[in-house]
């Protein structure tokens, strides 16, 4: 009514206008998003699976803790026996110039078949070597001085090396194996936080377009409620209530919330985009052509822990602080193998063998010499005629025997070469230890960050959802007060903007809330654990 007085009051005082023609206005229509053909609601345990399937960064890092697997199993190879066997047969035909060649025509021709297995390698333990091989042959030969023809020699033969100082509790060997141990636990840590790193980026992605989605339709919502207010005034101006000025201030408004509407499906697309990109396993994905709906609502009731909680699971599980520690223990391995290295190398050898003889006793007749002199032959022991297998029985009794014990002693002057490595390595120990504080020092300080984040996170949510209850109820009023003619078109339309700006900081707050939980989970090394994920980087039911 006050409005309809002041309108009939100016209209007495000024002269008479003809309002302007209003155009008509065409309600808002949300052109299509490019390339979308189709709409899926996605839960956030989706995305974490398609992620954790299609991550290629992930999946080279668990081809390296394969690789580092097979390292430790080619560095135990080394232990590993070698099997090895010379054989040979031998033909020879010499020139005999002398009566004492045992060659009546001048040639001698002798005939050799031998075989030799044998076995060697490196004991795991003491940092010994050892070899061991059975050699036998069967000889013949046309001289007339042989007593036995053919013969069968064989011989058993074990050598053993053992460090008595320099190798015996550390070498070269082990040092190897170990290392290739530690690698296999540094690339499992390394893999561990890939995996937590990508969960996080996807938990932090899907949230992000959780608030694009949401904000896209905050912003329709807000150009709805001008366009409603915009046919309100447009039939108040038609009765005379309202001037036609009153109708401009709501085209101006609406036009302003189309532009956001319009940037915010822009920022829709750029979020879900950013998704795909993570969940995609090729560009010819049928994902990239849906529209992802999230389906998983923000825990609004995420427990705080405790910072003291917080920080004991962080320096426990972070696996930064664990790849840290595993390059002090290969340093620690470097240096005790720098001090191995400058020891004296003192060693125990042992040679043992046993030999075989036996063969067919050569007719005397063929002897010249003996009887030339009218001797006769002795008598061959027993243990010496027959076949290869008394040759082969004379070893098992162990019936001639050779053993040879001793010690090799190498004492280096001065050793400065391996006395530098050892300082090189203590000196790399104090500063692997240095930063080992400051990788720890960085973690407490993203603990307590993140805490802080959350913190604040919950609390901004609590205030934003209170303000935009509050700017519901403004609006409300103004609404009533301008029916009521004690209230302005700019009033209402100013308390459309604050409910809009309410309504958009609440969703913001409540994605940020759910990337606060993610980060803080990334942050105490709880990511893992909070979403059922296994260390190669899969769900677990």
């Amino acid at each position: 009514m006050r409005r309809l007085l002041l309108s009939l009051f100016f209209s007495t005082l000024l002269p008479a206008q003809t309002s302007p023609e209003l155009p008509p206005r065409k309600p808002l229509e949300v052109p299509a998003r490019i390339g979308i053909v189709g709409e899926a609601r996605i839960t956030l345990d989706e995305v974490v699976q398609r992620v954790l399937e299609n991550d290629r960064d992930l999946a080279i890092s668990r081809l390296v803790v394969q690789e580092a697997a097979y390292n430790v199993t080619g560095a135990k190879g080394y232990y590993d026996p070698v099997l090895g066997f010379n054989g040979y047969h031998l033909k020879s035909v010499t020139p005999v110039a002398s009566v004492f060649g045992g060659a009546a025509d001048g040639k001698l021709t002798q005939k050799s078949l031998t075989g030799d297995p044998q076995v060697s390698g490196s004991l795991p333990y003491l940092g010994g070597t050892y070899s061991l091989d059975f050699s036998s042959s069967r000889q013949s030969t046309d001289s007339t001085f042989v007593t036995l023809n053919p013969e069968f020699p064989t011989s058993l033969n074990l050598n053993l090396t053992q460090p008595l100082w320099r190798g015996l509790a550390f070498d070269q060997n082990r040092y190897r194996i170990q290392v290739a141990r530690k690698n296999l636990s540094l690339s499992n840590e390394q893999l561990r936080q890939r995996v937590i790193e990508t969960v996080t980026q996807a938990i932090q992605a899907y949230w992000e377009l959780d608030f694009a989605y949401r904000n896209l339709v905050v912003q329709i919502e807000a150009v709805r409620l001008a366009e409603q207010q915009d046919s309100s005034n447009r039939r108040q101006v038609q009765q005379g209530i309202l001037a036609p000025v009153d109708v401009i201030q709501t085209q101006t408004q609406i036009s302003t919330f189309e532009q956001n509407v319009f940037t915010a499906q822009e920022n829709l697309t750029r979020a879900e985009n950013a998704l795909k990109s993570l969940m995609s396993a090729t560009k010819e994905d049928v994902l990239w052509n849906t529209a992802l709906v999230p389906a998983t609502a923000v825990d609004l009731h995420t427990e705080l822990p405790g910072l003291a909680e917080a920080l004991k699971d962080a320096l426990a599980g972070r696996p930064e602080i664990a790849e840290s520690k595993v390059n002090v223990d290969l340093n620690r391995l470097d240096v005790r193998l720098d001090r191995e290295s400058a020891k004296p190398q003192i060693n125990a050898v042992a040679k043992m063998s046993v030999q075989g003889l036996a063969g067919r006793v050569a007719p005397v007749a063929t002897n010249p010499i003996l009887q030339e002199f009218g001797l006769t032959p002795g008598v061959i022991p027993g243990i010496l005629t027959g076949g290869y297998g008394q040759s082969v029985n004379d070893i098992y009794s162990g019936v001639f025997p050779t053993v040879q014990l001793g010690v090799q002693v190498s004492l280096p002057i001065r050793n400065r070469t391996a006395l530098a490595q050892v300082a090189v390595g203590v000196a790399e120990g104090k500063r692997l230890a240095v930063q080992s504080q400051a990788v720890e020092l960085s973690v407490e300080a993203d603990v307590r960050n993140t805490l802080q984040s959350l913190a604040g996170a919950r609390a901004r949510l609590d205030s934003a959802e209170a303000a935009r209850k509050f700017a519901e109820e403004q609006y409300a009023s103004e609404q009533r007060q301008f029916r009521a003619g004690t209230s302005s078109v700019f009033l209402v339309l100013q308390r459309q903007t604050d409910l809009t700006s309410a309504r958009s900081r609440e969703i913001r707050a409540s994605a940020d809330l759910g990337k606060a939980a993610a980060d803080l989970d990334r942050a105490t090394a709880r990511t893992l654990a909070v979403h059922n994920i296994s260390m190669d980087g899969s769900k677990t039911k």
